[in-house]
């Protein structure tokens, strides 16, 4: 049941996001130890202010 559980709330993190800030701060700590991690709040504005600023491929 426990397993269970773990992997229904592993895979709403993944489609909710909440991932990308992990591997974002991971990533900042391995490549730039130096450069200062942003709160969760900023790095979610900073990263709709992106796709705001680029759409890309986006349909809509």
């Amino acid at each position: 049941m426990r397993r269970g559980w773990r992997a229904v709330a592993w895979y709403v993190k993944g489609v909710m996001g909440e991932s990308d800030y992990e591997r974002y701060v991971a990533h900042l700590r391995r490549h730039h130890p130096t450069a200062p991690v942003p709160t969760v709040g900023a790095y979610w504005r900073d990263r709709y202010a992106a796709q705001d600023a680029n759409p890309g491929a986006r349909c809509c």
